[in-house]
């Protein structure tokens, strides 16, 4: 068993970032279509516009997000895992 004693902030906020961004736009994609559809039926154009402005918005506030929660998680992590101990793994060589 290894355990991981301290994770790269930057690093970690990154790849959060990512997933913010990847979870962005399905949201908004969603949100898009949804908007389309209470546009279509309510007659409200408007809704559609924004509808398709979350495909281009969500992504872009998920992934700020997603990357200062990280940072946050990470440096949290570093201070916790310092006191009790970090998260343990188990590591096997793969075979060629």
């Amino acid at each position: 068993m290894m355990e991981i004693k301290s994770v790269e902030i930057m690093s970690w906020a990154k790849i959060h970032a990512l997933f913010g961004i990847i979870f962005g736009l399905l949201y908004g994609i969603l949100f898009a279509i949804l908007g389309s559809a209470i546009g279509a039926s309510f007659d409200m154009p408007g809704a559609t516009t924004l509808g398709l402005l979350s495909i281009i918005v969500f992504p872009i506030i998920f992934g700020i997000m997603a990357f200062i929660c990280g940072a946050i998680m990470a440096f949290l992590y570093n201070i916790f895992a310092g006191k009790i101990g970090g998260i343990e793994v188990e590591l096997v060589e793969k075979k060629a």
